[in-house]
């Protein structure tokens, strides 16, 4: 397990080393990230509805985007799917919902 964090619902989200494998072997400049990812769930600017049930977690890092897809099993578990850096976010918003967005 790298980490875990905490989705705006409360639900315990977790990194386990196989995902941050999949999100660092997918997309390398990710390495060394992992706090950053957490904390894109910890503490997002906005959440967006996913396709399939999953949520996209997104925080502005150094000019760029990171967007966390993870997914709410239950009230109590969690677990992260992908992660990556985009300058496009509105190629990740387009045609979903933005349903959580800080203040």
């Amino acid at each position: 397990m790298i980490g875990y964090a905490i989705s705006k619902n409360n639900v315990k989200i977790r990194l386990p080393e196989e995902r941050w494998f999949h999100i660092t072997e997918s997309h390398n400049y990710m390495s060394g990230l992992s706090d950053e990812v957490l904390e894109t769930i910890n503490n997002p600017e906005e959440i967006i509805e996913g396709d399939k049930g999953e949520l996209i977690s997104v925080k502005t890092f150094n000019k760029k985007h990171i967007v966390v897809i993870y997914k709410e099993i239950n009230k109590s578990d969690g677990f992260i799917i992908t992660a990556f850096l985009t300058s496009d976010i509105e190629g990740v918003r387009k045609g979903r919902k933005i349903i959580w967005k800080k203040k």
